[in-house]
């Protein structure tokens, strides 16, 4: 009697347990952000990478669930919006192209005022996050546009000269006009008759094509995605460097409601994202010079000689930057050679050692 009673009080106990539903996971909201095109390699990998490998990571635990919105090419804001549309809290989280913000993000030019080091954009991105934790100014230049920065951003393996005619030295660039984007077109100063036009990589196709400009400075994957050969059919392969120009930052205010679970997740999966994206940038370098052959371009190899020749020419951009960080109080000298120590410790030697000259 007492057997049964048990085994049925057990029974009921378990069908109760049965009939009520388990604790559902908490959903969270999350606007995503980028000016650019949802077929730039950056933002792809945003929808193809960071977004699943977040939910992958929070359904291990299932406390917690994100109802993504993406929101590409300029339907929330334009590609140098970014900054300001994550600030005013328009996204959640976002991709800033930091090379359209020199002024408020002054810190995130480090790689951009040394260039001709290296063209590997793992190991500066690496670099760059280091020199992040390291030094708080990376941190409190966005903090005080109201975003945490969460990892470093490069896209390209190196910057090269794109142009309507074929060039292979100095003086052929004389009398041309170049675009670029931001600091690269401080890369000119020192070179003879040249003249910088400023834009952006979604500009760049048209300005070529209007005559607007002669050269432009990009990547040969950026070459290749926007069919630059159609209108620039001529590479110059002058290795300018590897440069990191986007950031994926977090609103503080949405980042300071977030459950500390998901915290951790969406900083583990922005390094995760970094060193994927510079995988990627370096996969396709070499695929891309051939794509852009492909498509009609010509590589002109650039003497090594010529190379030095364009560094030397050059004002010392770095030390400038380091200078203009030093007399706000911030670590700028100590920044910049802590930088180039980790890149020779990576192996690469400067073509010119820019704090060497501090």
């Amino acid at each position: 009697m007492k057997m049964h009673t048990i085994v049925g009080t057990v029974g009921v106990a378990l069908s109760t347990c049965l009939m009520q539903p388990l604790m559902a996971a908490e959903t969270i909201q999350a606007v995503v952000i980028d000016g650019y095109p949802a077929k730039a390699m950056w933002v792809q990998e945003l929808s193809n990478f960071f977004i699943p490998e977040v939910d992958k990571r929070l359904a291990e635990t299932g406390n917690y669930e994100m109802n993504w919105q993406e929101s590409y090419g300029g339907t929330i804001v334009k590609p140098k919006g970014v900054l300001e549309g994550i600030e005013l809290g328009l996204g959640d989280i976002g991709i800033v192209t930091t090379i359209f913000h020199s002024s408020k993000l002054t810190s995130q030019a480090l790689a951009a005022v040394t260039p001709f080091i290296t063209t590997d954009a793992r190991v500066v991105a690496k670099a760059i996050d280091e020199i992040a934790v390291e030094f708080p100014t990376m941190q409190e230049e966005f903090a005080e546009q109201n975003q945490i920065l969460l990892a470093t951003g490069v896209v390209l393996d190196t910057y090269q000269l794109f142009g309507k005619e074929a060039i292979s030295a100095l003086a052929d660039m004389e009398g041309d006009k170049i675009a670029g984007a931001g600091m690269n077109l401080r890369y000119l100063e020192g070179l003879s008759g040249t003249a910088g036009v400023r834009g952006g990589l979604t500009d760049f196709y048209s300005m070529l094509q209007t005559g607007l400009a002669d050269q432009a400075m990009l990547w040969p994957e950026a070459a290749s995605t926007f069919k630059i050969a159609e209108v620039a059919p001529f590479m110059l392969k002058a290795d300018m460097g590897a440069v990191n120009s986007k950031t994926l930052t977090v609103n503080a205010d949405y980042w300071e409601k977030l459950p500390e679970e998901v915290k951790v997740v969406l900083k583990e999966v922005a390094v995760a994202y970094r060193d994927h994206v510079a995988n990627i940038a370096m996969d396709r370098a070499a695929s891309s010079i051939e794509e852009f052959v492909a498509a009609g371009g010509t590589v002109v190899d650039m003497d090594p000689a010529q190379r030095k020749a364009w560094a030397d020419a050059m004002p010392n951009i770095a030390v400038e930057w380091a200078e203009e960080l030093d007399a706000k109080g911030k670590p700028g000298s100590d920044m910049l050679k802590a930088y180039m120590d980790k890149l020779e410790a990576a192996g690469f030697t400067p073509v010119r050692d820019w704090a060497s000259e501090l």
